[in-house]
């Protein structure tokens, strides 16, 4: 008589459990992997956002805040010893600077798998050029068996800047439910609030949190830029911003300021983003850094045109602008143009994010990642 193994528990620790690429990425592993082999639970450093969290679609996921405050996380060691020791989890799937620093406690506590993934750069850090930063991957990396890295540059990052073994790095570009976001058809439901009318406006997007790092400035800038300059324009363009986060007041003043305040959509934090980027006419990723964003990739396959920052992964998902226009980061008069270019051509703007779609769907399916992690988290009974 044989008798089933018992699921692999992983504890997936992250800053803040809201939206985000990598929060994303958790929520993928959450529902995609078996669920007969696997269990979870999502730790929060500082706190998770309800909203956000609701996207997850199993039922038995405990959620925990932390609520950490400012500062350096030693004050926190022993409280996450104690919580380690009471979930026993077999893996700690770590995610960026912030949690890989709980490591060493990860290992002390007898975790017996620790798998961390590095997403992208902090906006105290949007290059990687902080020695300190480095030398902190390279300390706190020898307490975790196996590195992730989601883009080719990061992956460079860390085999030559950090110094980490090239064999305990692993590259695994992120992925996209291409069931769940898709092109728009007609008769797709109107998102509740979406404020404006298909057909008589044109609407350029962007999805992420508002923060520093996902520069939404440079959009609502060039947004209100081209408004003030062409009266057409300010006729039928519309802004629609997805997400919430800390600039949030002062990008609403900024439009306020510029004379557009009512031309512009801030949804804040939605579980129903794959409808709302199916009424977007073009979509903006304005990030002043990136790994491999998840959002981008969601515009993609949802074939959207497609506009981002040349920064981190944007460019190797955009096949170095073939599937979409590239511009300098922190380029205004570039933004408008590109913004420009999409609208007054929606022809040429549709077939471009076609071909894009097509690649998006062929490159970044969900089943290479899952089974990526799944062996990765599956590390320790090789160990």
């Amino acid at each position: 008589m044989t008798t089933s193994k018992p699921p692999v528990h992983v504890v997936h620790l992250v800053y803040g459990f809201a939206a985000g690429g990598l929060e994303n990425v958790v929520v993928q592993l959450i529902d995609g992997l078996p669920h007969e082999a696997y269990r979870h639970t999502v730790v929060a450093l500082t706190a998770v956002d309800p909203v956000f969290a609701s996207r997850i679609q199993r039922t038995d996921v405990e959620l925990i805040s932390l609520n950490k405050k400012p500062g350096q996380p030693f004050g926190l060691y022993p409280r996450m010893y104690k919580l380690l020791r009471a979930l026993k989890p077999d893996v700690l799937h770590s995610c960026n600077l912030a949690a890989l620093e709980f490591a060493p406690v990860a290992m002390v506590a007898g975790v017996p798998c620790r798998v961390h993934a590095e997403h992208g750069w902090d906006v105290a850090d949007p290059d990687g050029s902080n020695r300190k930063f480095r030398w902190y991957r390279r300390v706190y990396g020898r307490f975790v068996q196996r590195f992730v890295a989601v883009s080719q540059p990061i992956y460079d990052y860390l085999v030559h800047a950090v110094g980490m073994a090239p064999g305990k790095v692993r590259l695994v570009i992120n992925g996209v439910d291409t069931v769940r976001f898709r092109p728009a058809r007609a008769g797709d439901p109107v998102p509740p609030g979406f404020p404006f009318t298909r057909g008589e406006h044109w609407v350029v997007g962007s999805v992420g949190r508002l923060e520093t790092i996902k520069n939404h400035r440079l959009l609502v800038e060039a947004f209100a830029e081209l408004v003030q300059s062409n009266p057409s324009a300010r006729e039928r363009v519309r802004l629609m911003l997805v997400g919430s986060g800390a600039l949030e007041a002062e990008l609403r003043q900024l439009l306020a300021d510029r004379g557009c305040a009512d031309l512009a959509w801030l949804a804040g934090s939605r579980a129903d983003v794959p409808d709302l980027l199916r009424h977007m006419d073009c979509f903006v990723m304005p990030s002043l850094a990136e790994g491999t964003s998840c959002t981008l990739q969601e515009a993609m396959v949802t074939g959207l045109p497609i506009i981002a920052t040349d920064v981190g992964g944007n460019g190797a998902v955009l096949g170095a602008g073939t599937l979409g226009a590239l511009v300098p980061s922190g380029d205004v008069r570039a933004m408008v143009q590109a913004i420009s270019r999409c609208w007054a051509d929606p022809a040429v703007a549709r077939v471009d994010a076609a071909a894009a779609g097509t690649v998006g769907r062929e490159l970044y399916g969900l089943a290479p990642v899952l089974a990526a992690y799944n062996g990765l988290f599956r590390l320790k009974a090789a160990l």
